[in-house]
């Protein structure tokens, strides 16, 4: 039997993804954020989530650019710190020991030690209540080749041990169950 529960947010599990943005190392900041995704393939965009009264709020509003690096299990402990400490009173990359790199296109740096930096630039700021959506065109994304799978030059995702998070807590990625397409392929 199902109970019903208020409305909620409720879609799990999401990404634990560490935003970094600013456009000179005396801004730079990482929030981190689960309120983050895929809104269309063609052109490749994304979204982040971002309550307006967050010390990264007003940098991202004023670079109208991020970068969305994925993390991994190695990066829980920063990940998680990175989002319950401000930037306003600590320098995240140098408390938790991070490399800011440099972006391909967008002045916000990178996070050296992401397997995946997604770089955006800021098409529209929506209001939607507790949070403001930033809608981001994807400009350009950094693979760390360390992660790349030799036979198909893809993305490697369980070789990066890739962090998730759900409802509070934070837990690695398991096992392959299938791939797209796998339950009406033919049998050989």
């Amino acid at each position: 039997m199902k109970q019903d529960w208020k409305p909620g947010t409720m879609v799990y599990p999401l990404p634990a993804v560490m935003i970094s943005c600013g456009n000179e190392p005396s801004e730079y900041n990482i929030i981190t954020a689960s309120w983050v995704g895929t809104i269309c393939t063609n052109p490749p965009m994304c979204y982040i989530s971002i309550r307006p009264e967050r010390h990264s709020y007003p940098i991202l509003k004023k670079n109208m650019e991020f970068v969305i690096n994925l993390t991994t299990e190695d990066l829980a402990y920063a990940t998680d710190w990175c989002g319950v400490r401000s930037g306003k009173d600590y320098n995240k990359f140098e408390e938790m020991k991070l490399t800011p790199g440099k972006s391909s296109v967008v002045s916000a740096p990178t996070i050296e030690e992401s397997p995946l930096c997604i770089e955006c630039r800021v098409k529209e700021v929506l209001a939607l209540g507790s949070h403001d959506m930033f809608i981001a065109d994807v400009v350009n994304v950094q693979v760390d080749d360390k992660f790349l799978d030799p036979s198909t030059d893809a993305f490697d995702m369980k070789a990066a041990n890739l962090l998730a998070y759900m409802h509070g807590k934070y837990y690695g990625i398991g096992d392959l169950i299938g791939k797209f397409g796998w339950s009406v392929q033919k049998k050989k």
